[in-house]
């Protein structure tokens, strides 16, 4: 199938499909007479895998770095993790160890910001008010 029907079939872009074609997640495809790409289920399969482990939270480097066991994903049924030893979960170990870090980073600047600012949704489990809401009123001094 040609490059446009692939990507529809996977839900996702032409320009998608050249992009992890150009970063090594999805080999080059063989092409036609004229030079268009001609995609197989296989390959559709494999960016569908690419695209859900992209919407877990994974970056395209990390995909990289295991592209060529990707396929393990794509089988019916999957392989199981325990007949490939660390081959995806350092990966995974090292997307969740950077999660982490972030939203650590995001409590302290959201903690800090809150203090600063000096609301009642600066203390745990008080949500913050809801958009479009009066401003609380400013305290008299």
């Amino acid at each position: 199938m040609r490059i446009g029907e692939a990507a529809a079939a996977a839900g996702t872009t032409p320009r998608a499909l050249r992009l992890y074609e150009a970063r090594g997640l999805l080999p080059p495809p063989p092409r036609t007479p004229s030079g268009q790409r001609d995609y197989s289920a296989a390959e559709v399969a494999r960016v569908r895998v690419i695209r859900d482990l992209l919407a877990l939270g994974l970056t395209l480097e990390d995909l990289r770095r295991r592209a060529h066991r990707l396929d393990l994903l794509v089988q019916t049924p999957p392989a199981s993790c325990g007949s490939t030893p660390g081959e995806f979960s350092d990966v995974v170990a090292d997307r969740l160890a950077t999660l982490d870090a972030q939203i650590a980073r995001l409590t302290y600047l959201r903690q800090s910001l809150a203090a600063a600012a000096g609301g009642p949704w600066g203390a745990p489990g008080v949500p913050p008010p809801p958009s479009g809401s009066a401003p609380a009123p400013e305290p008299e001094c």
